[in-house]
């Protein structure tokens, strides 16, 4: 029989999640821009991608340098005051960047969001001791969702409320202030969201740690009802383990928590945790890759290798995909999921990319060949994004497998490590994509196919390194 999800214990933590694609990508729009107000170009516009690009990758850098000592802290100082410091720090983070006039003041803002966005692990960590084997699937699916609506809501807002001097004029045009601050809007509103998000999870989010919960209860005389529900905020270790839950194991959880969080080396001295480490890479790596090479795709011309498509276009192509992209997921691929077990589903869904970089290839070709995107380019497309929605699930049973794989001990740590790694690759892999894409197109190797050829080659060994995945799983 599945246990009901503790609806709020989950909601204040998709919460405070949802903090992290609203602000990482609002500053998308006006970005280039506000760079450029600046002076840093010097008015040289081929700079402006470079210093840009800088403020952009900031971001991913710094959150993979602070998500494993922020996931250690949370395994001694508890989940709920490292998960708080996260969107509080970013809100005022986001005020930073949006009364920032110079380059470096941008700098420093974006570098504070990637560390207090370093709590993502802790967040994956409390959604994992709040669930147990029956219902972890569940509420896992649900921080896809979560990201694709974060990443529609970032860019709106920083779109829209961008320099509200000259976007409303009649509103805002006679305050100095926002002529002065072009883009403090944008970011108030992203860090607003955030700091609603710390009020909120102050008051209704539960401590999931067995051993401050224990500590609560020992030092408080609370009512068997309070008592029950602090129960039922920490879900047993056993749990994760696939074990039958009892009455016991709550009380074994907490002695085994109990005890010092082992050393990062100790730790990665486990085969079962370095190879599904490794895997988190690859995925992040390849996914990345993958999700930057869509839009070089989509907006190079025809006659170069591409589709031709306009920026509008483009926004309207992805907008929908993420949005049918969640609802499917959490309708459909679950069950998979749950049927298959991590494992099987992992390896599955990992292999599809050599079909999606095979369909990028032959999408390229036809266009190409046509020399202009019909009914048949549109058709392949349609096609190869429906394919690609399995990634989302792919992600969904590698963090199921790094809750199985981590001591009782180290939950957090271990997922600090997950996310350090995934947030490292992440932050390479579009350098790596991109070069590879324009030297394709240079160099006209493999009929300029040759970025396609080697990241099918990266997940072949992907899928090498998921097939040594423990079979138990």
């Amino acid at each position: 029989m599945q246990t009901p999800l503790p609806k709020r214990q989950i909601f204040l933590t998709l919460l405070i999640q949802l903090s992290e694609p609203i602000t990482a990508m609002v500053i998308y729009p006006f970005i280039i821009k506000a760079v450029r107000r600046t002076g840093i170009t010097q008015g040289d516009e081929k700079r402006t991608g470079y210093y840009a690009g800088v403020i952009e990758s900031l971001f991913f850098i710094s959150e993979s340098l602070s998500v494993y000592h922020i996931g250690r802290a949370s395994d001694f100082y508890g989940r709920k005051p490292v998960l708080l410091i996260g969107p509080l720090g970013l809100s005022m983070a986001m005020l930073i960047f949006g009364l920032s006039k110079s380059f470096w003041g941008m700098v420093i803002a974006r570098t504070l969001m990637g560390v207090f966005n370093g709590n993502i692990g802790v967040s994956k960590t409390v959604m994992a001791e709040s669930t147990d084997e029956t219902n972890r699937a569940d509420a896992f699916t649900l921080m896809p969702l979560v990201w694709t609506i974060g990443t529609v809501v970032g860019p709106a807002l920083g779109g829209i409320l961008a320099d509200p001097a000259t976007t409303w004029p009649h509103i805002f045009g006679k305050i100095s202030f926002f002529k002065e601050y072009p883009w403090f809007l944008p970011c108030f509103a992203a860090g607003l969201l955030a700091f609603c998000a710390f009020v909120l999870s102050s008051w209704g989010l539960k401590e999931t740690l067995a051993t401050k919960v224990t500590e609560k209860r020992s030092k408080s005389k609370s009512s068997p009802s309070l008592l029950l529900n602090d129960a039922e905020a920490t879900p047993s270790y056993g749990s994760i383990q696939n074990e039958p839950t009892t009455t016991t194991t709550p009380l074994l959880s907490t002695q085994a928590q109990a005890q010092a969080p082992p050393t990062t080396l100790s730790l990665l001295r486990d085969p079962r945790l370095r190879i599904t480490l490794l895997s988190m890479g690859f995925l992040a790596f390849t996914d990345m890759s993958y999700m930057s090479l869509l839009p070089l795709i989509y907006s190079t011309s025809i006659p170069l290798g591409g589709l031709g498509f306009s920026p509008y276009q483009i926004g309207l192509i992805m907008g929908t995909f993420g949005l049918f992209n969640g609802i499917w997921n959490w309708a459909v691929l679950t069950r998979f999921l749950k049927k298959a077990g991590p494992r099987k589903t992992l390896i599955v869904c990992y292999s599809l990319y050599v079909v999606h970089f095979s369909l990028l290839w032959v999408l390229r070709e036809v266009a190409g060949w046509l020399g202009e995107v019909t009914p048949l380019v549109w058709g392949v497309l349609v096609v190869q994004l429906f394919i690609s929605t399995a990634t989302n699930t792919a992600f969904n049973a590698i963090h199921l497998m790094i809750v199985m794989n981590a001591p009782p001990n180290a939950l957090g740590s271990v997922n600090g490590l997950a996310q350090m790694v995934s947030s490292g690759t992440r932050g390479f892999a579009p350098v790596f994509a991109s070069s590879l894409f324009s030297y394709s197109l240079e160099s006209r190797m493999v009929r300029g196919h040759l970025v396609e050829v080697v990241l099918m080659g990266v997940t072949l060994l992907g899928v090498w390194c998921m097939v040594r995945l423990p079979k138990s799983q």
